[in-house]
């Protein structure tokens, strides 16, 4: 009997993934926050976080469908809390029984929008704020992530890098399953024009800051996917307010990165890599091998200089290790997360006083009277680097001078 491609994979991979796959379930690695430990921030308060939803999954809301949806985007407007006590790159979840909001992220509010009211809705959030405050951080996750997980990992990200303006969440289905990987490459391909969309009419957003991209895992090809469409369509950089472009452990080939990049520069990309992650060590095997950008080396000068000639920033996380994948320590490490949101509220001179103030007709109106404004974010204290040699860039602010210390944001997650 001959046995076909996928099934020899199957079988090649099997050891592998038989040590691999309690930690690959929802590409979202160490959800009881290991790195999340003693030296981690805790809250003192519950804190709420707002998040937009945008879905192509099939049903209203999305609920748990792991296939695409036949009647376009369904969109909502989901409000999770933060519990008291949360260490930032935590996601605390139940061991049993049910989740309640003194101890865990759970759901707490879930409204349904259709497509005029996310983008009234979105408007309105917007209105009334100052400088990057307006600023809107777009979320598509990885591989193999349902709802729930996706929806608390996005407001852990919110809290936890205290992103001061709004949160959108952009999420596709996925099978659920370890041997999913080809199906759900299919459903983010077919994902690709709603995200294309997506970041356009955020662009659109009157009065609307920086749009930025964080993508983990497969949500990488897939963000980038959408940003080069939009490149091709004649807008590469959403009318001049694309902002951060962040890749997570990013499953793209590099030959395709190159293309992508081609289309999209001078875009402010950055790609946080992890050398030892296993989950992409996978996704070369079925790619024959072929290594994935979040898979550098970036201690070794040579593969960091073919990702920086590109135009990306590169930054090693393999110091902060999640455990035995190495796939989710973006998340997981609150100095990244600190690292991340800095990177988003580095202060722009151009627009540190800028607003947004929405009438009813959707008119900004620039005589408007100031809000009072939250405290600006700056930049935190951080100077991270990892203890390879030679160094990579040190993780501290992307757009800072490596020598030049930063402070820690300030402003809370909306």
């Amino acid at each position: 009997m001959r046995v076909s491609r996928e099934a020899q994979l199957r079988m090649a991979l099997l050891g592998l993934l038989g040590l691999t796959a309690p930690a690959l379930s929802g590409c979202e690695l160490d959800l009881s926050g290991a790195l999340g430990g003693p030296n981690a921030a805790i809250s003192s308060t519950a804190q709420p976080v707002q998040l937009f939803i945008a879905s192509t999954r099939k049903g209203e809301h999305g609920a748990a469908a792991q296939t695409l949806s036949g009647d376009g985007v369904h969109y909502a407007l989901d409000i999770l809390t933060i519990p008291p006590g949360h260490r930032a790159g935590s996601v605390e979840e139940p061991m049993w029984g049910a989740a309640n909001a003194r101890d865990h992220i759970v759901l707490a509010e879930e409204r349904t929008l259709d497509a005029d009211e996310f983008a009234n809705e979105l408007a309105s959030h917007v209105s009334g704020r100052i400088g990057v405050n307006r600023d809107v951080l777009v979320f598509v996750h990885g591989f193999n992530t349902p709802l729930d997980e996706a929806r608390q990992r996005a407001a852990q990200i919110v809290a936890d890098s205290r992103f001061g303006g709004v949160a959108v969440l952009f999420t596709w289905p996925t099978k659920h399953e370890l041997f999913g990987y080809v199906s759900d490459k299919d459903k983010a391909t077919a994902s690709r024009d709603a995200l294309q969309t997506l970041l356009h009419d955020i662009s659109a957003t009157p009065g609307v800051g920086q749009v930025h991209v964080l993508a983990h895992s497969m949500g990488g090809w897939l963000a980038m996917e959408a940003l080069r469409q939009e490149a091709i369509a004649g807008d590469r950089d959403l009318a001049g307010h694309l902002g951060e472009i962040m890749l997570a452990s990013p499953d793209i080939d590099m030959d395709v990165f190159a293309a992508q990049m081609a289309r999209l520069r001078p875009a402010k990309v950055t790609v946080f890599a992890t050398a030892n992650d296993r989950a992409l060590s996978i996704s070369s095997a079925l790619a024959e091998s072929r290594l994935r950008v979040g898979a550098i080396n970036a201690a070794k000068s040579e593969d960091r200089e073919r990702l920086e000639a590109l135009g990306a920033k590169v930054y090693d996380l393999s110091k902060f290790s999640d455990g035995f994948i190495d796939h989710g320590a973006y998340a997981d490490a609150p100095d990244v997360l600190h690292a991340i949101g800095a990177q988003m509220a580095t202060p722009r001179p151009q627009d540190a006083n800028a607003m947004s103030s929405l009438d009813a007709t959707g008119y900004i109106d620039p005589n408007a009277p100031a809000p009072a404004a939250s405290p600006q974010p700056a930049t935190p204290a951080l100077q991270l680097t990892a203890p390879t040699t030679p160094q990579p860039t040190p993780l501290a602010t992307p757009l800072a001078a490596s020598t030049t210390p930063a402070q820690q944001s300030t402003v809370p997650a909306r």
